[in-house]
């Protein structure tokens, strides 16, 4: 079996290489002024002995973990390919849950609401109704379509400039001397 060598051993100066003159005078300094003791660095750490262990390969015959692989005898858990999901034998939840049914149309257009009667209120004095004075008196909300319904009466004169307008609600502004024109 091979010695160690100790710090000293380690120490002694071996024999110089020429160098030139330059190099030569300030690696003499460095080496007179402390002996070289080694330090310890990342590479020479290793983990104490056992406490590394290899993983246990299950089901690889009896010398090893064998047979059951841990999974104890016979039961679903002990068998292979268990569906993900599966309950068991109780009715899966993706029948339990209800079919989608109907049809939703991908070209609806949806309008903001204003009734007659609510125009009645917003305007005591009539003028011109527009889907920026509606924003400003905060009927509706901006960047959205609006549309006046003939709900209510009307007793003022209006002239209206929206989206959209309903035959009901035209026929009432009409008749009480104002103007429908659409955006």
């Amino acid at each position: 079996m091979a010695e160690k060598k100790t710090v000293e051993e380690s120490t002694e100066k071996k024999p110089a290489r020429k160098k030139p003159a330059a190099k030569v005078a300030a690696t003499q300094e460095s080496t007179e002024s402390a002996p070289r003791v080694h330090s310890l660095k990342v590479h020479h750490l290793r983990p104490a002995p056992g406490a590394k262990t290899a993983r246990t390969r299950v089901g690889r015959g009896e010398g090893s973990k064998g047979k059951t692989a841990g999974r104890g005898t016979k039961g679903t858990k002990a068998r292979y390919q268990v569906k993900a999901g599966f309950a068991g034998g109780q009715l899966p939840l993706h029948m339990r849950l209800p079919k989608l049914r109907g049809f939703k149309n991908p070209f609806r257009v949806e309008y903001q609401v204003v009734n007659l009667e609510r125009l009645n209120e917003l305007y005591p004095e009539g003028g011109e109704v527009s889907v920026d004075s509606l924003i400003a008196k905060g009927a509706v909300r901006k960047n959205q379509l609006v549309k006046v319904l003939g709900t209510g009466d009307l007793s003022v004169k209006v002239d209206v400039k929206v989206h959209a307008v309903s035959s009901s609600a035209a026929e009432k502004i009409t008749a009480a001397g104002g103007t429908v024109s659409a955006l």
